[in-house]
C-alpha cells in the first residue's frame, strides 16, 4: 500500500518514550490559525520555494513537466494553479530553493527505514510513533503500518487530533501502546473560530479512547488564543475527568518556526511576527492544570 509520507525522523526523543522514529503523514483535516507546519495540511505533495536560495541557473524550468515555473523579475514564479508536485523541479535543485514536501511511499519501504534502528527500540524502551499532518487523514495506510511494527515487535504510538470518526480509530487503537492527543482549546465556539471545526467529536473520542489504552495529553500554548490559567484549567479538568491510564499532560510552547513555510508556500500567516511569552509565564498555567487534579504536568 502507498501513503504520502512527509518525514521519518529517527533518533526522537520527544514523541514517546525512548529513542524513536516518527513517520510523519501529510494530510490533515484542521485548520489551526497557529499551524507550524503548514505543508502538512494538504494530503498531496506540494512545493515549497526560498528564492533566497535560488542561484539562477534554469535548471527548474527546463524541468517543469507542466509549465508552472517561470522566470520573474524577482527570480523564478510558480503558478499554483498549473503545479502538480511531481517534484522533477526540486530534483533539479541543488541549493535548496525548490523542496517538495511530501514523499508517496510504500508500507515495505517505510518499514525499511524503521527497521534500521531496531536494537535502538529494543535497548531504551523506544519505538516509531506515527504523527503528522494528521495520520487518520490516511487511515489505511497508518493501519498497515502499525500492524507491520507489530509483527516485527516495535511498540507503537499514535499522535493524533482525535477528529476522525470513532470508527476509525477502533481499527487503530488495538494496534498501538500508546495514545497521543490534543485539547487545544476547551470552548467549542472558541474552538471553532481557532481550528475551523467543532471539538465535540473530539472530546468525546477523547473519552472513548482513555478507556482503551495508556495515553497523554498536550495543549499548545498559543498567544491569545488559550494562555490564560482559566483555558488551560477548564482544558486540565476536563482531562482529568477522564480517567484511565493517564501518562501526563503537557504544555507545549508556542512554535513560530513555521512562518518561512508559510511564505514558501503562498500562503497567509494569521500569526505572522507572534512569538512566545517567557517561559517562566507558563508555569502559572502548569499550576492552574495541577489545580484542576491533574498530578503529572509538564512544559514542552
Amino acid at each position: 500500500m502507498k501513503g504520502i509520507v512527509t518525514e521519518i525522523e529517527r533518533f526522537s526523543l520527544r514523541d514517546g518514550p525512548g529513542i524513536r522514529t516518527t513517520v510523519f503523514l501529510k494530510g490533515c483535516n484542521m485548520r489551526c490559525k497557529w499551524c507550524h507546519n503548514p505543508e502538512t495540511l494538504q494530503v498531496a505533495p506540494q512545493l515549497l520555494h526560498y528564492p533566497e536560495k535560488c542561484l539562477g541557473c534554469g535548471a527548474c524550468l527546463a524541468a517543469c513537466p507542466n509549465g508552472a515555473l517561470s522566470a520573474g523579475e524577482h527570480g523564478v514564479q510558480i503558478d499554483r494553479e498549473k503545479c502538480r508536485g511531481c517534484g522533477t523541479c526540486a530534483d533539479q535543485c541543488f541549493s535548496g530553493a525548490l523542496v517538495l514536501s511530501g514523499k508517496e511511499m510504500e508500507t515495505e519501504e517505510v518499514m525499511a527505514e524503521i527497521l534500521q534502528d531496531l536494537p535502538y527500540y529494543r535497548n531504551s524502551g523506544g519505538g516509531v510513533t506515527l504523527s503528522g499532518g494528521e495520520v487518520t487523514c490516511q487511515p489505511d495506510f497508518a493501519l498497515e503500518l502499525l500492524r507491520a511494527c507489530r509483527r516485527q515487535g516495535i511498540p507503537t504510538a499514535l499522535e493524533t487530533n482525535l477528529l476522525a470518526p470513532w470508527a476509525v480509530y477502533e481499527k487503530l487503537l488495538p494496534e498501538l501502546d500508546l495514545l497521543m492527543f490534543d485539547v487545544k482549546v476547551y470552548d467549542e465556539e472558541k474552538h471553532k473560530r481557532w481550528t475551523g471545526v467543532s471539538n465535540r467529536a473530539i472530546l468525546e473520542n477523547a473519552r472513548r479512547a482513555a478507556e482503551s489504552l495508556p495515553y497523554l495529553v498536550r495543549t499548545p500554548v498559543i498567544p491569545g488564543v488559550n494562555d490564560t490559567a482559566e483555558e488551560i484549567g477548564a482544558i486540565a479538568g476536563f482531562v482529568h475527568s477522564l480517567g484511565g491510564d493517564l501518562q501526563y499532560y503537557e504544555l507545549l510552547r508556542f512554535n513560530p518556526l513555521g512562518e518561512g513555510k508559510y511564505t514558501a508556500l503562498d500562503m497567509a500567516n494569521d500569526f505572522a511576527g507572534v512569538r512566545p511569552g517567557p517561559e517562566a509565564d507558563t508555569e502559572p498555567l502548569a499550576q492552574a492544570a495541577r489545580e484542576a487534579g491533574l498530578a503529572q504536568v509538564r512544559i514542552g
